[in-house]
């Protein structure tokens, strides 16, 4: 009972969550599988460190944005007309253009430097260089856009 009451008064903090862990985890194997491949054609780790996030982010962006949309698609109509809500719609993309914005900053940063830093070490493998990164990147990123996300007031509380 108790655990209901507070899934629903989280539920769209947990979908958000989710969708940010489902696309993100499809960006993480593909990135690792991409650096891999990339450190074949290229030594340069610099470029395989930024080749990379910018794989990454051609993965992560167009499943996080279909999968937020399907789970909030109620939102953005008019419960009396059906009409499409532009207005909730506008207000909330700049909502989360603002949250990504500091949080994506912080993640890239992060990711490119620690990626990096480890194919230059060279005692691993550079799939191996890719999931390290990503993974302390992603514990960063997500604590920096649950605050964000609370700070515009995307979700309104229940």
């Amino acid at each position: 009972m108790r655990l209901g009451k507070l899934y629903n008064k989280y539920k769209d903090y947990v979908l958000f969550n989710k969708n940010l862990l489902i696309s993100g985890i499809f960006a993480f194997f593909a990135g690792a599988i991409f650096t891999q491949f990339y450190s074949e054609l290229s030594s340069d780790s610099l470029s395989n460190s930024i080749v990379t996030l910018i794989f990454e982010y051609c993965i992560y962006i167009p499943i996080f944005s279909y999968l937020f949309y399907l789970d909030n698609k109620i939102r953005y109509y008019h419960l009396e007309t059906g009409k499409k809500n532009y207005n909730r719609i506008r207000t909330d993309i700049k909502k989360l253009i603002t949250a990504f914005a500091i949080s994506e900053t912080i993640y890239s940063v992060s990711k490119v430097v620690l990626h990096y830093q480890l194919l230059i070490l060279g005692f691993i493998e550079p799939y191996q260089t890719s999931m390290i990164a990503s993974t302390i990147a992603w514990i960063i990123f997500l604590l920096i856009i649950n605050l964000s996300v609370k700070a515009v007031h995307l979700f309104k509380s229940k």
